[in-house]
């Protein structure tokens, strides 16, 4: 499959190192491919470069924002949760109507220092899922794996051997079922895959952030997730 991925961080490239792994065929979107190719700064983390991370994943695409959603059959929404709609309205629309988005990003301020804020107008009543799918109701859009580090988005077994749950909502049952038919790819137990209905369940999860932001902080690393224990009913 043809996955496009907006955004070229480290969320992006850790998404886009596992599918192509998978066999997929993947190309990240940029504001500006030069600028981006020439990156060499380390990344927030000490990591490389996007320059020398590139180099080394050379069967990953790199185009514009509206080349990389062309290119894909099924689109990922990795950006900075500030600039996701401006970035996505650098697409036409005719190359987006359609087609399943996953959102992964939260609406993170970082305007006031660290730990970041959401958003005001992006939670409690709103959320960036409903906002996008607001701003583009040709797209189908599904939130998930926005509680978590991103290598426990494409590597669930790193921890508690793969029991710990993942949560996704969206208002098309046909794109939630091809949003879960890659999640299982990456190795989430369809039991671990909770929809919680519609795309407003996004104020949901992207209000835990706050929380999941404190639990870093205090272990010192994101190697932790979210997992629910029910009695009975």
């Amino acid at each position: 499959m043809k996955i496009a991925i907006l955004g070229t961080g480290t969320v992006g490239q850790t998404l886009a190192t596992r599918l192509v792994s998978l066999g997929h065929e993947v190309m990240l979107g940029t504001r500006d491919v030069a600028e981006t190719s020439a990156r060499n700064t380390r990344n927030n983390y000490g990591g490389p470069s996007f320059a020398e991370w590139y180099s080394d994943n050379k069967n990953v695409g790199l185009g514009t924002f509206n080349q990389s959603a062309v290119f894909g059959e099924i689109l990922i929404n990795a950006t900075h949760g500030a600039s996701s709609i401006h970035a996505l309205r650098s697409v036409a629309a005719s190359d987006l109507n359609g087609k399943v988005l996953i959102d992964v990003s939260n609406p993170l301020d970082f305007s006031k220092g660290m730990p970041p804020i959401l958003i005001p107008d992006l939670c409690n009543t709103n959320s960036l899922g409903e906002e996008i799918q607001r701003s583009f109701p040709g797209v189908r859009v599904v939130k998930a794996l926005n509680t978590m580090w991103c290598g426990l988005m494409v590597n669930p077994a790193l921890i508690a051997d793969s029991d710990h749950h993942v949560f996704i909502c969206g208002n098309d049952a046909a794109a939630k079922s091809a949003v879960t038919d890659l999640l299982t790819q990456f190795g989430w137990k369809s039991f671990n895959i909770i929809d919680l209905g519609d795309i407003t369940a996004a104020r949901g999860t992207e209000m835990l952030l706050p929380l999941w932001l404190r639990i870093m902080n205090t272990f010192g690393n994101g190697a932790f997730n979210f997992r629910l224990v029910r009695g009975k009913a």
